[in-house]
């Protein structure tokens, strides 16, 4: 039987994990809605649901991959009651990773097509129609879009392939190092900017005032809703890293390193973006809008734009490709875990259905933009299937299979989680009411509200 590979070092662990977590809502969606709400008012109620929602969750997802030392394939099957069908779950986690990568690898190469274009200078001298133009161009022509697409899902299966520390690990390794280093540099610009001060003034001072304005409730869910979906859990792509650790370190400590690593860089994110847009007097959108047209028209006003603008795109690459990879291990894991065939082999047949299986995406802002269900693009049902379906219902899977003595049970979940030293996951009795009845009820409401909105909208 063949070994299963570890990270060489703890860091590996924790960047890789992070990277998973790290996506591209950090940058486009987190902002936007921090200035919505109420600035600062707002972050100190994310970090709120961050704690008491994100965190437990992690914990479990990893102690899950640690304790039984496979992929969502076969995890549940190690742990669970003879005689039980939790692992039955495992066909919708994968389906959620590839899902995930239906839509994503296709945004991914968006970010690659755009960080070329600025390099190259196809935003030097264009007007705001002009910058508006070149995504509108970008997003209706089938064959560049499929280019980058198949680019970024090559370059990821090529990384997988070369094994978890020698591939996987060193690449996460160098991307997020140099994704930190460059959030500074662009912070440092952001900031000294002629009017930055304002925009700092919108992002960071807390706002109640605005937060009633816009709805306190509405501020709640909107908080609730980006501190759970921020950390992608529930799909077992983070207990696969769990899979990959020692006993040496309580699950606990590593979880909250990667939530606060995953937290800095949506906070930095909007020290980039609104000190930016308020120098130019430039009004921040949501969406991709916000980081395909808004900051290009940004960069084009700033002395040495191109450079900045490049610097930006590479960023966000690293954030898109730190994800991409960190799924497609997962999906490539799964495939060995279930039916034991090699590395090599699980690369080339997973990369093949990766790629087949996201054009779709492609071919509905195309061929097929006529096609809708419910007012829905192709990739907006992707993206509904994994946000309000899949992370929802296996984050409740993975409560449940912890909590509850038809699963793996808390007395078990508690001993793999507190193994080794570290931040010891608490025990007390209220924490274990809390997470065993209240914490799926909330979970179950954000599932609701997903559909309510839907309804509503």
């Amino acid at each position: 039987m063949e070994t299963r590979e570890k990270f060489s070092s703890r860091l590996g662990f924790i960047l890789m994990s992070a990277g998973c977590a790290i996506g591209l809502g950090n940058v486009w969606r987190f902002p936007y809605i921090t200035g919505v709400y109420g600035g600062g008012a707002f972050v100190l109620l994310y970090l709120f649901f961050l704690l008491i929602l994100g965190l437990p969750i992690i914990v479990m997802e990893f102690a899950v991959g640690r304790g039984s030392q496979k992929s969502i394939a076969k995890s549940f099957n190690e742990l669970e009651p003879k005689g039980s069908k939790w692992h039955i779950y495992r066909y919708f986690g994968i389906a959620g990773n590839y899902l995930l990568m239906m839509f994503y690898t296709t945004i991914g190469g968006w970010m690659l097509a755009y960080f070329v274009k600025m390099v190259k200078g196809d935003f030097v001298g264009a007007d705001t129609k002009q910058v508006e133009a070149i995504f509108g161009e970008l997003t209706s022509n089938r064959n560049e879009m499929l280019f980058w697409m198949i680019l970024i899902s090559v370059l990821g299966l090529i990384v997988c392939s070369m094994g978890l520390q020698n591939g996987v690990e060193k690449m996460t390794k160098f991307m997020m190092s140099s994704l930190f280093v460059i959030m500074l540099i662009l912070v440092v610009r952001a900031t000294t900017l002629d009017g930055a001060v304002d925009g700092l003034k919108f992002y960071l001072l807390p706002d109640f005032g605005k937060m009633a304005e816009n709805g306190f409730k509405e501020a709640v869910f909107a908080a609730m809703g980006q501190s759970f979906f921020t950390l992608s859990v529930g799909i077992g792509a983070l207990a696969i890293f769990g899979s990959y650790i020692g006993k040496e370190r309580r699950l606990t400590g590593e979880a909250i390193s990667i939530t606060v690593l995953d937290t800095v860089v949506a906070l930095v994110a909007g020290l980039i973006i609104f000190p930016s847009c308020f120098a130019f007097d430039v009004n921040p959108g949501q969406g991709p809008g916000l980081v395909f047209v808004t900051l290009p028209n940004v960069f084009r006003e700033m002395a040495g734009g191109r450079i900045w603008g490049a610097l930006f795109f590479l960023f966000m690459s690293f954030a898109a490709f730190s994800t991409i990879i960190a799924v497609f291990q997962n999906i490539i894991q799964f495939a060995r875990d279930m039916w034991g065939i090699s590395l090599k082999k699980s690369v080339l047949i997973n990369g093949v259905l990766l790629i087949l299986l996201a054009v779709p995406c492609v071919l509905g802002m195309t061929d097929w933009a006529g096609f809708s269900i419910g007012g829905k693009s192709i990739m907006d049902i992707e993206d509904f299937l994994v946000s309000n379906n899949l992370l929802p219902i296996g984050s409740l899977v993975y409560l449940l299979f912890c909590m509850t003595r038809y699963g793996w049970g808390w007395n078990n979940f508690i001993k793999e989680a507190n193994t080794g030293s570290g931040v010891k996951f608490p025990t007390h009795k209220a924490i274990r009411f809390y997470l065993t009845f209240i914490l799926p009820l909330i979970v179950l409401f954000i599932f609701v509200q997903g559909y309510w909105g839907l309804i509503a909208g």
